[in-house]
C-alpha cells in the first residue's frame, strides 16, 4: 500500500513537472516580450485583428495568448518577372524584368491587411505584366532594341505610380533580356548584314574615287609641267642654240677647205682637178 501511495505522488509530480515544461514553452512562445529586428516592422494583432501601428526595431510587449505579432522586413528587395507582349508592329516579345523595391515601413500595417505575406505575387506580379504589355505596345522591335534605356524608364515610372498607392515603393527597375521570334532575329541579322555590305560598298566607292582624282591630279601636274616647258623654248632660244651649233661646227675645222662640195653642181673632187690643171 505504501509504495503504490508513494508511486502514485511520483507519477502526479512528473505530470506536474511536465505541464510546468509546457507552460514555460507556451510562455517564451507567447509571452509578454518581444524583438524587431533592424530592416523590420512589426504589426501587432489582437485575437487576429491587426492594429494600425507600424511597429520599429526594439524590445517590446504584448498581451500574452491575446496578441500575436507579424513581421515584414523592409530592406530593399528584387522581384524578377518575365512578361509576353505584342509590340507596335505586332513582334512577339518575351521581357525579363527585374524590379527592386522595398515596403513603405509606415505601410506596413495596411499592406498586412490588403495583402499579407503574400504582397509579391498578388500585387506586383500582375501590375509588372500589366504594365510591361502596355509599354511595349508602345514601340516596335526595332525601337525596343535601341531604346532600350526609355523603355526601361518607362516601365520604372509607371511601377511607381501603380505600386505605391499600395506601400510598395519601387527604387529601380532592369530590363535583363528581351527575346523576340526566330523569324524576326533572322530578319534583323540579314537587315545588319545587308548594313555593313552598304557600309563597305560606299567605303570601297569613296576609295575608288580618292584613287581616280589622285589620278587625275596628277595628270593635271604633268601635263602643266610639259605646258611650262613649252612655253619657256621661245625664238630667241632657238637662236641661241642656232649659235651655239655654229660654234661647236667651227671648233672643229681644222682649216682646209673642203675638198668636195655640193649644192647646185654636181660634186666635184678638187684635189683632181687640180691635177688636171698642172698637166
Amino acid at each position: 500500500m505504501y509504495k503504490d501511495e508513494i508511486g502514485r505522488i511520483g507519477g502526479k509530480m512528473k505530470s506536474g513537472i511536465g505541464l510546468l515544461i509546457v507552460f514555460v514553452l507556451l510562455m517564451l512562445l507567447f509571452g509578454p516580450v518581444y524583438t524587431v529586428e533592424a530592416g523590420e516592422r512589426a504589426v501587432l494583432l489582437t485575437w487576429g485583428a491587426a492594429g494600425t501601428d507600424s511597429i520599429g526595431p526594439g524590445l517590446h510587449f504584448k498581451m500574452p495568448f491575446v496578441q500575436s505579432v507579424a513581421k515584414f522586413t523592409v530592406q530593399t528587395q528584387k522581384y524578377s518577372a518575365d512578361a509576353s507582349a505584342a509590340s507596335k508592329d505586332l513582334q512577339t516579345v518575351h521581357t525579363s524584368i527585374a524590379v527592386i523595391y522595398h515596403l513603405n515601413p509606415s505601410s506596413v500595417p495596411k499592406i498586412y491587411t490588403d495583402l499579407g505575406y503574400e504582397y509579391g505575387d498578388r500585387i506586383i506580379q500582375p501590375t509588372t505584366q500589366e504594365v510591361v504589355k502596355a509599354s511595349t505596345a508602345k514601340f516596335s522591335a526595332d525601337q525596343l532594341i535601341t531604346n532600350r534605356s526609355v523603355v526601361a524608364d518607362q516601365i520604372e515610372n509607371m511601377l511607381k505610380d501603380r505600386l505605391a498607392p499600395y506601400g510598395i515603393v519601387v527604387e529601380s527597375t532592369a530590363i535583363t533580356n528581351f527575346n523576340f521570334s526566330q523569324s524576326f532575329e533572322d530578319a534583323i541579322e540579314a537587315k545588319v548584314t545587308a548594313v555593313q555590305q552598304k557600309q563597305k560598298a560606299e567605303m570601297d566607292l569613296q576609295r575608288i574615287r580618292v584613287e581616280a582624282e589622285q589620278k587625275v591630279t596628277t595628270a593635271k601636274a604633268e601635263a602643266e609641267a610639259l605646258r611650262s616647258q613649252r612655253e619657256v623654248v621661245t625664238s630667241e632660244l632657238i637662236e641661241l642654240r642656232k649659235i651655239e651649233v655654229q660654234k661647236a661646227a667651227v671648233d672643229k675645222w681644222d682649216g682646209h677647205m673642203p675638198q668636195v662640195t655640193g649644192g647646185a653642181t654636181p660634186f666635184l673632187n678638187l684635189n683632181s682637178l687640180a691635177s688636171l690643171a698642172a698637166a
